[in-house]
């Protein structure tokens, strides 16, 4: 097995390390603690599919607007980023439900448009990526300071490629198979993060992600067919927390504008 990586130094006075397509580690110091969500928004009306929440994350990295009546974000971030954002419209609470989106996205460095989210009981994470930018499979750690912040990825970068595409064998990732879905196939990975921040505060909890081989960027999401195939493997598929089409970004430049229903 490959050592682990060492820490790389705060975000905040260094980009991280360019990869070349993976990124290995976790990172789990409550001092990075990524994406605390916002608290639920107290709206009057919902958009397309009942869309009745916004998430927004240092949006103020770029350009950030969302309109939750209509179901639509737009970020841009054409001078780059080296810290965390992640924003994006959606749910708050998640379901076996299929998702409608289109979308201008476009992105260089490490970034994801995707669907995001998290179960309750028996606590998990969960992504459904289904365009990136120039970083391909990435082992995501989520950290989040209460049960009304929850939060997303904070990464351990390295140069040196996982033994499989999602780094199975590594920090105890495994890779789960493929999943057949919307005209694409997907790898499936997951892992356990054992104390780690979460929605409840402190926890042990699972992390599931299906990342598209097909890239694309408007189209329907079955979350079902990912659900049932993450089942298998202990995903409860039920008592579902906030779920949203999210656009992040880490490092590099890019911009998206996004419908969601």
């Amino acid at each position: 097995m490959l050592p682990l990586p060492s820490p790389p130094p705060s975000r905040s006075s260094k980009k991280p390390p360019a990869l070349s397509w993976y990124a290995l580690h976790l990172e789990s110091s409550s001092s990075k603690a990524h994406l605390p969500k916002q608290p639920l928004l107290q709206i009057e009306r919902s958009g397309p599919g009942g869309v009745n929440y916004v998430q927004n994350y240092n949006g103020n990295l770029g350009s950030f607007s969302s309109n939750v009546n209509a179901g639509t974000f737009s970020m841009y971030w054409t001078q780059g980023v080296s810290s965390d954002f992640v924003v994006g419209v959606g749910w708050q609470t998640g379901a076996a439900r299929s998702i409608t989106y289109s979308s201008n996205y476009q992105a260089t460095g490490g970034s994801y448009f995707s669907v995001y989210g998290w179960i309750n009981a028996p606590q998990a994470e969960y992504y459904i990526v289904e365009s990136y930018g120039s970083y391909k499979y990435v082992i995501l750690t989520h950290l989040s300071p209460s049960p009304n912040l929850p939060s997303s990825a904070q990464l351990l970068h390295t140069n040196i490629p996982p033994p499989s595409p999602c780094g199975s064998g590594q920090s105890g990732v495994t890779e789960l198979g493929t999943v057949t879905s919307d005209g694409s196939v997907y790898t499936v990975c997951t892992d356990t993060r054992t104390n780690q921040p979460s929605i409840t505060g402190t926890s042990t909890f699972k992390q599931y992600w299906s990342v598209r081989q097909n890239k694309r960027t408007s189209g329907t999401v079955t979350t079902a067919n990912h659900f049932n195939y993450w089942a298998k493997y202990g995903f409860g598929n039920s008592n579902f927390n906030f779920q949203v089409i999210a656009a992040e970004a880490f490092s590099g430049s890019g911009s998206v504008s996004a419908t969601v229903s």
